[in-house]
């Protein structure tokens, strides 16, 4: 064998060797170096120039450098149109170019040439399911697991996708076969504890956390979930606890200094709620969620004036929050500006006409502008949607008294005490509103019952 004829054998041997994807980025480097020179100068055979080529590709890939791999691709298959293994990997690095249509092409391209390519089904449902067309994802994973029954990524995948078309015991039950396969895949528990609280199962759904935080004590993503869980079953303390470790493990997370916050809030310490919210919005200042319960927290310690402030900011971020504009209402009326008051209850009306709370109290507004008759229809509208609401009828009741409209007031009045006798009566036999019609029997009847 003459020196070149060694040099050459020598060249293509080092390619072959099946560790070289195992390289470090200089060897790596080397190695593009190598097979660049194996395609100009060794006059390789158009199947090995593919070869060659894919290679290159899979090099590229590897070094995340993945428009180069799809240029090598797609020199390799200009020479083999059926390589099914160029066109799965250059699928793969369209998809990690975020390409997602040309990558699920590309697979389909391999699928038609290697219809029991596990991996391309699998990895088009992927591509499907970040496109968000979820039943297609399903179908793709359903094809994989045709092929290879085993596979828990594709049983994995597959619920999570069914938790994306809201079809939740579907997708708990495919989280339950990815365990079945490996029963300490933390990720399955965590998302199958998520599913069972979209579901209202919040004891169970716990149970799926601690089993997640049993193989992963260091999960934050499920002590949070867990201490949402908690917080919906009434367990403040605990699921301040499971915030705490959250963010123990992850400092910066918004989401769970803000429910840290609401936690605090519903115990009673408003100023450390305040200070949790304060953490959030470093984390994340346009955090319109927590402007609104800072606002809250700050209304709640009779810090009218600071809460407006927070509902402000709440709404130049989320300019459709109803909550923050019900609230900055609330504020504005114990302040005694019933006009911007009612503007901002109108508001919240605009975004959510059926929160009762806010025609309620934008009738409370119109009462105190002496608009008794449109305070009136408002109450009319809180009543729709809330039949028993006893202070709708009470102050309704009012309104009709100070327009003189006795058996209008007679009636509504009736309403009120019936939903709460002792209460209504007590207030009634001193409230102005009824003054016209003091001296009408039938309104005596009622205070006295």
């Amino acid at each position: 064998m003459t020196q070149e004829s060694e040099k050459r054998q020598a060249c293509w041997e080092r390619w072959n060797r099946e560790d070289d994807l195992a390289l470090t980025p200089q060897e790596r480097k080397r190695e593009l170096v190598r097979i660049q020179v194996l395609i100009d100068e060794y006059s390789p055979t158009p199947e090995q120039k593919a070869d060659l080529f894919l290679e290159q590709g899979l090099l590229y890939s590897f070094g995340e450098e993945y428009a180069k791999a799809i240029a090598s691709y797609d020199k390799a298959l200009e020479i083999k149109p059926d390589d099914r293994k160029a066109w799965y990997k250059r699928g793969n690095a369209l998809g990690n170019l975020g390409r997602l249509e040309a990558a699920i092409a590309s697979y389909d391209k391999a699928l038609e040439i290697k219809p029991d390519l596990h991996a391309a089904w699998y990895n088009r449902g992927i591509a499907q399911r970040n496109l968000g067309l979820f039943e297609s994802a399903i179908a793709s994973y359903d094809k994989a697991l045709e092929i290879k029954p085993d596979d828990r990524k594709a049983w994995y995948n597959r619920g999570i996708a069914q938790r994306n078309l809201g079809l939740f015991e579907a997708a708990i039950a495919d989280f339950d076969k990815a365990l079945e396969i490996q029963p300490d895949l933390h990720a399955a528990w965590n998302i199958r504890g998520g599913t069972l609280y979209n579901l209202g199962l919040l004891k169970e759904a716990l149970l799926s956390f601690d089993k997640a935080l049993e193989i992963k004590p260091d999960l934050h993503k499920s002590w949070y979930c867990r201490g949402y869980a908690l917080y919906k079953l009434g367990l403040l303390k605990e699921a301040l606890a499971s915030f705490e470790k959250a963010l123990e493990i992850k400092p910066d997370l918004h989401k769970a200094w803000n429910n840290r916050g609401i936690a605090l809030g519903n115990l009673g310490s408003l100023e450390a709620a305040i200070a949790s919210y304060d953490k959030a919005l470093e984390f994340k200042p346009d955090y319109h969620e927590a402007w609104s319960n800072r606002g809250y927290a700050l209304r709640n310690l009779g810090l009218l004036k600071e809460a407006l402030v927070s509902y402000d900011k709440a709404l130049e971020i989320k300019p459709d929050l109803h909550k923050a504009w019900y609230c900055r209402g609330s504020a504005l009326l114990n302040l005694g500006r019933f006009e911007t008051a009612l503007v901002s209850y109108e508001k919240a009306l605009e975004f959510k006409p059926d929160l009762h709370k806010a025609w309620y109290y934008r009738g409370i507004a119109l009462y105190k502008l002496g608009l008794f008759e449109a305070a009136i229809a408002s109450y009319n509208k809180s009543l729709e949607l809330k039949p028993d609401d006893r202070e709708a009828f009470y102050n309704k009741a009012g309104c009709h008294g100070l327009r003189s409209q006795i058996d209008q007031a007679i009636q509504n009045l009736q309403q009120a005490i019936n939903l709460n006798p002792d209460k209504c009566r007590e207030r009634a036999k001193t409230d102005s509103d009824f003054d016209s019609m003091r001296s009408d029997i039938r309104f005596q009847a009622l205070i006295q019952g």
